[in-house]
């Protein structure tokens, strides 16, 4: 049985502030060497376990249960798979709360203070992120680089979970972080346009990743730290594995790249579309062809915390992308 995750950042400690600053430029450096060594050969992927999935349904599995070779299975079944207490409920509530102390720093401090809450990193010369710190702002999101204290506090989360010999195991190489798509969620209630009130958190569009990440070898963590799909926006997904990219820029979607209400219906089939209620600490993990998109009802009026984060096998890491060592 595993120790409980404690969070390590002691608030009024000028150290741990300072090593987590040194975490970001660390894993930062140590992720461009990865890439400079990067393999050319073709890798292949787990060998599924042979387990049957509900059809029509998220594939989901306990903590001690998953494997590569078992989300491997879920993935090509499901599209994805639900991990049911990844971290523990109240380890969850602590990350959130400290997600919120990262939104509100940035709220005091738009250009960053001292305390490691809301500092805006400085990536690689080769690399910009003012714009993706722009847009990830507008949808509800901060780039987990820009909040040193907390990106450490959610990467020991993921290590003291196994997620780096998951990742690892099922890209067939060390796994590297995108900074561009490490991102920690604070999600408001949606307002319809009907309720007179001021917008608040728009839900995104159905899509696919891999309609603007390209070829890549990736798999998302998406762990949700508050109680979401019913009491808050949670998460629509199509319970099916895609080999490709659907139709994307139809009537009724909302970008190019995004995908139209009726073609994620069609692609889901029979077993239609699926929403998840997620509990804090519950994990979905998917690829670049998941399709999904934000669940938003007027009934959903709490907040939901979240993080996103992407990892990607050296071999086929984004070319756009700034990396991270996990």
């Amino acid at each position: 049985m595993r120790a409980p995750f404690r969070l390590r950042h002691d608030r009024s400690g000028e150290d741990s502030t300072r090593l987590a600053r040194r975490e970001v430029r660390r894993r930062h450096e140590e992720g461009l060497a990865l890439l400079d060594r990067r393999r050319q050969s073709e890798l292949g992927w787990p060998q599924p376990e042979e387990r049957e999935f509900p059809a029509g349904k998220v594939p989901e599995a306990d903590p001690a249960e998953v494997t590569p070779e078992l989300l491997r299975a879920a993935i090509l079944q499901g599209g994805c798979l639900l991990v049911r207490g990844l971290i523990a409920r109240d380890e969850a509530g602590a990350l959130a709360e400290e997600i919120d102390r990262a939104y509100a720093a940035r709220e005091r401090d738009p250009d960053g203070g001292d305390d490691g809450y809301f500092e805006p990193f400085e990536p690689d010369p080769r690399f910009g992120i003012a714009m993706e710190r722009a847009i990830v702002r507008g949808g509800a999101g901060l780039l987990g680089v820009d909040s040193p204290v907390v990106m450490a506090e959610v990467l020991a989360a993921f290590q003291h979970a196994g997620l780096d010999a998951l990742a690892g195991g099922y890209l067939g190489e060390p796994a590297a972080i995108s900074v561009n798509k490490f991102l920690l969620r604070k999600v408001l209630p949606t307002v319809f346009e009907d309720s007179g009130e001021q917008p608040g958190s728009k839900p995104s569009a159905w899509h696919q990743d891999g309609a603007f990440l390209g070829d890549v070898r990736a798999l998302n963590v998406w762990l949700s730290l508050s109680r979401c799909g019913d009491v808050a926006p949670g998460l629509d997904a199509v319970p099916r594995r895609l080999d490709s990219i659907v139709p994307t820029g139809t009537e009724g979607a909302v970008f190019d790249w995004s995908v139209s209400r009726a073609v994620a219906e069609e692609a889901a089939g029979a077993g239609g579309i699926a929403r998840p209620i997620f509990e804090p600490g519950d994990a979905l993990i998917f690829d670049e062809l998941f399709l999904h998109s934000t669940a938003a009802e007027p009934e959903m009026t709490g907040t939901r915390f979240a993080v996103e984060c992407w990892f990607f096998g050296p071999s086929a890491f984004p070319s756009k992308y700034a990396p991270l060592a996990f």
